[in-house]
């Protein structure tokens, strides 16, 4: 499973991932049920979902763009230019008829004619990526596929700027925090956040976990002070203070899965993405309960 999205409805979403496994939900996520479309494809890849309202698309590899103007009650494919720089990767919906997609080296293009033209807002790709992430306002991170470097980019520049990482840790992902800054992960699991004022400048190295060899593979803010972390062999921690301390959750240490990825829809429904098919919903009762 690679990609999570909810249509308006609340109660109405969808997951994508490899072999061209679509998964549909009517009841909030408590129950998927496997989907299928008639595409050509029949092994693809599909790698992100995004909706606004009604309107929602789903991207995949080689390369694969699905449409929908009724939170996918029938999906319209639209052909994708042959000589599109590197592969599909990631797809935003903006807004009506609008969408931003990205490569997996770090081309970007916007479309708001329902993706029957694309523009390009970047004049060179980056290279191979192994994760990019956008910020609401628009702004792009993306880390190089060794981990050796991170790029990022603002609407209206023509290129990616390129910056060193803070030790000789490879990176592993990086995203945007609440407060307009950046965070990181590293090999070893470690933790960083940018200051909010100077993305340039990183705090401390911060192990939410000491004396652990699994990695962490992705964060995600429930609330502007509440955060999650996910790694490898079930390991799943949570901070309510910003990431100061962290805590155990010791209900998914049986499920021995990587958590590649979480997503919070809203601050009360929440889901982790792993291996094998595995989806985690977050269960605020429980978290209440626990503290």
């Amino acid at each position: 499973m690679f990609d999570i999205g909810f249509t308006g409805n609340p109660d109405h979403g969808w997951i994508v991932g490899g072999n061209a496994t679509l998964l549909e939900t009517t009841d909030g996520g408590n129950t998927w049920q496997p989907k299928s479309i008639d595409i050509e494809e029949e092994k693809a890849r599909l790698t992100s979902v995004s909706f606004n309202g009604n309107e929602g698309w789903i991207l995949g590899q080689p390369s694969l763009l699905l449409h929908t103007d009724d939170q996918g009650e029938s999906w319209t494919q639209i052909p994708l230019s042959s000589k599109l720089p590197g592969a599909p990767n990631t797809i935003i919906a903006l807004g009506p008829d609008s969408a931003e997609m990205t490569t997996d080296v770090g081309a970007i293009y916007r479309t708001e004619d329902s993706g029957q033209h694309w523009r390009a807002q970047v004049e060179d790709a980056v290279g191979v990526v192994r994760n990019i992430s956008r910020s609401p306002d628009g702004k792009y991170i993306a880390v190089s596929a060794k981990g050796n470097f991170y790029s990022s980019w603002e609407p209206g520049q023509r290129a990616w700027t390129p910056h060193n990482r803070q030790d000789s840790r490879r990176l592993e992902n990086m995203g945007f925090s609440d407060d307009g800054g950046l965070w990181l992960l590293a090999r070893g699991g470690q933790l960083r956040f940018s200051d909010p004022e100077n993305p340039e400048e990183w705090g401390e190295a911060i192990s939410p976990e000491y004396a652990t060899s699994w990695g962490l593979l992705d964060l995600a803010y429930r609330t502007p002070d509440e955060i999650w972390v996910s790694g490898g062999s079930g390991n799943l921690l949570r901070s309510v203070d910003g990431g100061q301390t962290w805590e155990k959750d010791r209900d998914v240490e049986s499920v021995p899965e990587n958590f590649y990825k979480i997503v919070f829809i809203n601050q009360e429904k929440g889901f982790i993405l792993g291996q094998r098919g595995t989806v985690l919903k977050y269960n605020g009762s429980a978290v209440s309960e626990a503290a």
